[in-house]
């Protein structure tokens, strides 16, 4: 009879939880394999021909000096802005977490640029840092500094889009990094307290190992999405200038979706995700621990 129990629970499981894996299976699974196949044909939607091709978009794909820079354009990007991001973050979080009073209306406004859609940041700032009307080209005029095309100089352009971009995403990191804080047991911090440890050494000895599996996950997750980067560029510089901020996806927007070459896209699309991959295995593990 127990037996009989047992398994009309796990058909009933199985029952429950078989449409949300059907559903992952169709919008995961088959893309991927959809992409892979195209990846391994000269598809172009134009002339609606599917022929088998081999490893030539891969071929083509890595002969292009113009895919060549922006991987390491993208791999640069990421990881900079990935270190910075959970930098401040981890920075944020531990300074709200010790305030007494206000901590809610503090973390509402810290969240408001991350709420923002990608494209309107990306809008707004190219408002702000125009050569001609821009508010912040305004004050460097007034006070007598130097005005820059931020988005159009090879020396400004790369590094304004990372601040940008920082300046969006870490309060996600925060939100997640103060979540972890508010896990921390606090009789550690009073035994510490009670053996003479300052705050310095609470942090590296009680704070640090406890979230430790947070800024892993957080890094993780950064990755994955700043790999991805493609309103921030594609509205403010396009690529340029001179490819210096060419992401692989713009890249692929620009030489396989743009012309409507598919296959090649889809070659583009199935690097992109093993790096993505490479990227964050690291993190990916750490988190799991």
């Amino acid at each position: 009879m127990r037996k009989k129990g047992a398994d009309k629970k796990k058909l009933f499981a199985y029952q429950m939880t078989a449409p949300t894996i059907f559903i992952l299976v169709v919008m995961t699974v088959y893309p991927i394999i959809f992409t892979v196949g195209y990846s391994f044909t000269d598809y172009n939607y134009l002339k609606g021909e599917k022929a088998f091709s081999g490893f030539a978009n891969y071929t083509a794909l890595f002969g292009n000096m113009y895919f060549r820079q922006s991987v390491v354009n993208t791999i640069v990007f990421t990881l900079l802005a990935v270190a910075l991001e959970v930098l401040f973050g981890l920075l944020l979080a531990l300074f709200v977490n010790s305030l007494g009073r206000g901590k809610k209306i503090v973390r509402t406004l810290l969240l408001l640029p991350y709420l923002l859609p990608a494209v309107t940041v990306a809008l707004i700032f190219r408002m702000m840092l125009s050569p001609n009307y821009g508010i912040i080209t305004q004050v460097f005029t007034s006070i007598g500094l130097p005005v820059y095309n931020w988005f159009y100089d090879v020396k400004t352009a790369f590094g304004t889009i990372l601040l940008i971009d920082i300046w969006q995403n870490v309060p996600f990191v925060f939100l997640l990094i103060y979540a972890h804080l508010q896990t921390v047991p606090e009789d550690q911090y009073q035994a510490a307290g009670i053996d003479g440890a300052g705050a310095v050494q609470k942090f590296f000895h009680i704070t640090l190992p406890n979230i430790s599996g947070g800024l892993a996950l957080c890094a993780c997750l950064r990755t994955i999405d700043t790999f991805r980067l493609f309103e921030k560029v594609n509205i403010l510089t396009g690529g340029g200038p001179a490819n210096s901020t060419s992401t692989i996806t713009q890249f692929m927007y620009t030489y396989g979706i743009k012309t409507f070459k598919f296959g090649f896209a889809s070659a583009c699309a199935i690097v992109m995700t093993i790096l993505v991959l490479l990227l964050s295995g690291f993190y990916i593990r750490k988190a799991m621990r």
